[in-house]
């Protein structure tokens, strides 16, 4: 049996993960910003593969605490690549989780590739493109970085923006603001299915990790308040230019993977907890 060394598996997505995983897995838990803490649990066990998620989120978090955010998303990512790099037995394959933040945000409605401008509008995505450019310059193993795109879960904080939006339609605050933008959401569990095709393919490269479906936030909220409340009536408070953020996924999608959830899902999974 593969024996996989996860870092983040606390994470809404690393728990989700270890649920999914056929392997042998070995969880980090000490500070991945400390090199001596990672060389440890690194050098204990002989990993076949490496699965980084580990990071400080959400945004208002990172903003809030950027010298930590600094430490963890681009230190921490560095600290691991340089000991898979040094020590004497290497990993097959190295994943890391990245972020559609790493992308300029279009007022066009054109779908993302790849190789589309990369310019952070928040400092997170800043962070996250800081480690993507170091694994890219520097490590000597295969690798894949998925760019992963909207997402949400039932256990995910209240500052995100399903469970924000939920909060509000909840407490019948009726005016919403700032959802006059599109993105492309994906259920965790199709995260987890396309890390799993990565693996197996041992996939060299970045990849686009989304739907590719097209929404529009003021249409979630719509459809959110129809599950709670189809009673009240919802205003929207636009003073923000539209922009567009949704996954070209073709080049995954040539691995053999496609995505099964479609939004309806992910919001009737989300709204499970009351």
């Amino acid at each position: 049996m593969f024996k996989c060394g996860i870092t983040g598996s606390s994470g809404v997505l690393g728990r989700q993960l270890i649920k999914n995983l056929k392997f042998k897995y070995f969880i980090f838990n000490g500070r991945i910003e400390k090199k001596k803490d990672l060389q440890k649990w690194y050098l204990k066990n002989k990993f076949d593969l490496v699965i980084h998620l580990a990071a400080i989120v959400p945004t208002y978090k990172v903003n809030k605490e950027y010298r930590k955010a600094i430490n963890v998303n681009f230190i921490g990512t560095k600290n691991l690549v340089d000991i898979i790099n040094t020590c004497e037995h290497k990993p097959k394959w190295f994943f890391f989780s990245s972020t559609s933040h790493v992308y300029k945000q279009k007022n066009n409605k054109r779908k993302i590739l790849e190789n589309s401008k990369t310019k952070p509008n928040s400092k997170y995505g800043f962070t996250k493109l800081l480690a993507e450019n170091y694994i890219k310059d520097n490590i000597k193993i295969n690798y894949s970085i998925g760019r992963i795109f909207s997402y949400t879960h039932i256990n995910q904080n209240k500052s995100f923006l399903i469970p924000s939006i939920k909060k509000k339609i909840k407490e019948k605050k009726l005016n919403l603001n700032n959802l006059n933008h599109y993105r492309d959401f994906i259920h965790v569990k199709d995260i987890c299915s396309a890390i799993n095709i990565l693996w197996k393919k041992r996939a060299l490269g970045t990849f686009n990790i989304g739907t590719s479906d097209i929404i529009y936030l003021k249409d979630i909220a719509l459809m959110m308040k129809k599950k709670i409340n189809k009673d009240l009536t919802l205003t929207f408070d636009d003073n923000k230019k539209s922009t567009f953020l949704v996954a070209n996924i073709q080049k995954i999608k040539k691995l053999g993977w496609k995505p099964k959830y479609k939004i309806n899902k992910i919001l009737n999974d989300f709204l499970k907890k009351k």
